[in-house]
């Protein structure tokens, strides 16, 4: 379902300068406009869903680069250690990488209006099957679905524009809209007061989805995965533990193996360790124009295959070349078996967003899945003492990735802590899935990108030494206390909401 927007902004500059009024579109969902049947209750619902790989106009434009999905893992994961960036770009993107934020960027601006326009769909629909009181459970389930996109969108939108929990949950937190009537000029709520928000509508999403309609779809067990992360991200160890041991326990999903990892991300809507996906298919592909894929890796023509795989994921993984997680990232070698290189960096692409029905420039991007799950619990167990439980927890993964020479079996290697060895199991398992950037800072550790990349301010290729690293340039190490590891607030808000506070 393609949405138009509700907010037109009009500048008189590309800057600040100008007006911005409220536009009511014709096709907005409203609950008068719904109706009450399980029928057109499921299409506003799937409606919702569309809206996370849709391009939607924004601004009075239509931009192929817009996209939910393409912004969410490109303003995670291109600020993380994960990600080198080979060239300097005017792509607002490349403010991730360089840490230059600006209230007026078209990614984050976009971000924040696409988030709440799924979260306005949704609060109609839930106030549509509300009002009728239907207790049909698959109207029971649509509603269901509705509380966890809620939720899933308000949480991704605190981690991106507020500090982390364990920094400050009184800190601001972004703006909870849990109500079509909310006023438009409305405060930002607490870090604290939207975990609680995020929480209580994913314990009534679990309430509610006793119906399952596949991966593609929220479902109890996407609820409990989301509400493990949320309580993990807070330290409420013990519920993580919980709400991850019921996924694991629940009987639906299994690890992949290694023979069938390197196919899961192309294959994840009948992956056996697929929780939630975005389900698209050959119709939502949108090729070198707009993909997610587009600019990590390329066939040659496919991508623009800009990013690539970081010097320093490659060495967290050097010492186990059996891993089969290499699958995902691939060298681009010449004639003679030597690297290429783009503008001084060597070239490692990421194939974790390709190759659904052969497509270089396709996949259905997975929200949750199960080794999540078991490296949730085994954070929370380190945190918790529980050193055996958390390194078996790391063992069951390492088992199904070609590590069964390698396991830990109660070991802690000298030098380190379980929670080391929980973390770098982490960082590897789930790289380039929109995790690493929050994993550091919420566990109060300093990002480290002391390696050759366009992030280093001035960088010019000549300067460039791949035998040494780089040294004298800001923005190598980034502590978790810096300003810039969050998301100022669009300016859009900030113009049309007065009681909306800015970031520092």
């Amino acid at each position: 379902m393609k949405s138009s927007i509700f907010i037109i902004v009009c500048f008189t500059s590309f800057i600040l300068t100008g007006c911005i009024k409220d536009v009511s579109p014709s096709d907005a969902l409203t609950t008068e406009n719904i109706t009450s049947t399980p029928e057109g209750l499921t299409n506003a619902v799937n409606g919702a869903y569309a809206l996370f790989k849709d391009h939607v106009s924004f601004n009075g434009t239509s931009d192929d680069n817009l996209m939910y999905m393409r912004q969410y893992f490109h303003l995670s994961d291109f600020a993380s250690d994960d990600i080198v960036c080979a060239q300097v770009t005017e792509d607002p993107f490349f403010y991730s990488f360089t840490l230059n934020h600006s209230p007026t960027q078209t990614n984050t601006r976009y971000f924040w209006y696409i988030s709440y326009k799924i979260i306005n769909d949704v609060n109609t629909v839930i106030e549509a099957a509300e009002k009728n009181g239907s207790s049909d459970a698959t109207i029971q389930q649509l509603l269901g679905e509705c509380y966890f996109l809620r939720a899933f969108c308000h949480f991704n939108l605190v981690r991106l524009f507020a500090r982390p929990y364990t920094q400050d949950p009184s800190a601001d937190g972004i703006i909870l809209r849990t109500s079509t009537s909310d006023p438009a000029l409305k405060a930002r709520s607490t870090v604290e007061e939207v975990y609680a928000s995020v929480i209580a509508d994913a314990m009534k999403a679990d309430s509610l989805m006793n119906q399952p309609r596949g991966v593609q779809y929220a479902s109890k067990e996407a609820a409990w995965a989301l509400l493990s992360r949320v309580y993990l991200y807070k330290e409420d160890s013990q519920n993580a533990i919980d709400y991850a041991t019921k996924v694991i326990n629940s009987g639906r999903f299994s690890l992949t193996t290694a023979a069938t990892f390197h196919n899961m991300f192309a294959n994840a809507a009948t992956s056996s360790e697929t929780i939630w996906c975005i389900a698209f298919s050959s119709e939502d592909d949108y090729g070198k124009f707009g993909s997610i894929a587009s600019m990590v890796y390329s066939d040659g023509n496919s991508g623009w295959g800009e990013e690539f795989a970081s010097p320093s994921i490659r060495n967290t993984m050097s010492s186990h070349p059996e891993d089969i997680r290499w699958s995902y990232i691939v060298p681009l070698e010449d004639d003679d078996g030597n690297i290429i290189k783009k503008n001084g960096i060597e070239t490692y692409y990421i194939t974790k967003f390709s190759f659904q029905e052969g497509s270089p420039t396709l996949s259905s991007p997975i929200m949750f899945r199960l080794a999540e799950m078991y490296l949730n619990r085994a954070e929370a167990e380190a945190k918790s003492g529980k050193t055996n439980e958390a390194l078996d927890d790391v063992d069951a993964i390492r088992k199904k990735r070609g590590l069964q020479s390698s396991l830990y079996n109660h070991h802690v290697p000298a030098g380190t802590t379980a929670l080391d060895v929980v973390l770098k199991e982490r960082r590897i398992e789930l790289a380039f899935e929109a995790h690493r950037t929050y994993d550091v800072y919420r566990n109060n550790k300093s990002m480290n990108r002391t390696y050759w990349g366009y992030h280093l301010p001035g960088l010019k290729e000549t300067d460039i030494n791949l035998s040494v690293q780089p040294t004298g340039y800001p923005n190598m190490i980034i502590p978790p206390t810096s300003p810039r590891i969050i998301y100022y607030i669009p300016v859009d808000e900030i113009q049309t909401n007065t009681l909306c506070t800015q970031n520092e």
